[in-house]
């Protein structure tokens, strides 16, 4: 049971008033599910042998963050626009363009102008990139079946199923 500070009167709150949902509705879990899984695949990228060694280092050490990770769930194999791929990953054109600057650091993109528009650049993996793409797939697999193997494969049938459908609704309630 959750206590009141002073200022609130008793009368407001019932006495069996329990505010333990803040810490287990479903969108907090929901989180932690997310950045636990993130934490695991990069911890496995740190170890991947497909993955360049600076790279493996910059992931042990957490100097790529699953913002980072944009790049590779939404760079297609063709490569993008800046502004198509800020707009598929969720982000401004700014914080991608960002992210796109540090990649081209790190040698897993390049940035090319547009035959048909020379004011457009485009996006793409490099042989180290898809090196990355490559250990990131293995990753993602890799802790798949631990989350499997950890609540049972029913449970994750369950969990993938309602998550894809809740994630491919329109957002809006019934």
């Amino acid at each position: 049971m959750a206590s009141f500070p002073p200022s609130i009167p008793s009368a407001v709150m019932p006495s069996d008033y329990s505010d333990a949902w803040r810490q287990i509705h479903l969108g907090r879990l929901l989180g932690h599910s997310m950045r636990r899984f993130d934490a695991r695949v990069m911890q496995l990228m740190a170890h991947a042998v497909e993955v360049p060694l600076a790279l493996s280092n910059l992931a042990a050490r957490d100097q790529v963050s699953a913002a980072h990770i944009h790049i590779t769930r939404h760079l297609s194999l063709g490569g993008d626009r800046l502004t198509d791929l800020a707009e598929r990953a969720g982000m401004s054109k700014q914080a991608m363009a960002d992210l796109v600057e540090q990649c081209l650091a790190w040698g897993l993109v390049t940035r090319e102008p547009d035959a048909r528009d020379r004011r457009t650049r485009w996006i793409r993996f490099t042989p180290t990139g898809l090196g990355w793409l490559q250990a990131f797939e293995a990753a993602v697999a890799q802790a798949e079946a631990e989350f499997r193997a950890e609540v049972g494969d029913d449970v994750a049938t369950v969990v993938a199923l309602g998550l894809e459908a809740y994630s491919a609704s329109s957002g809006k309630p019934a």
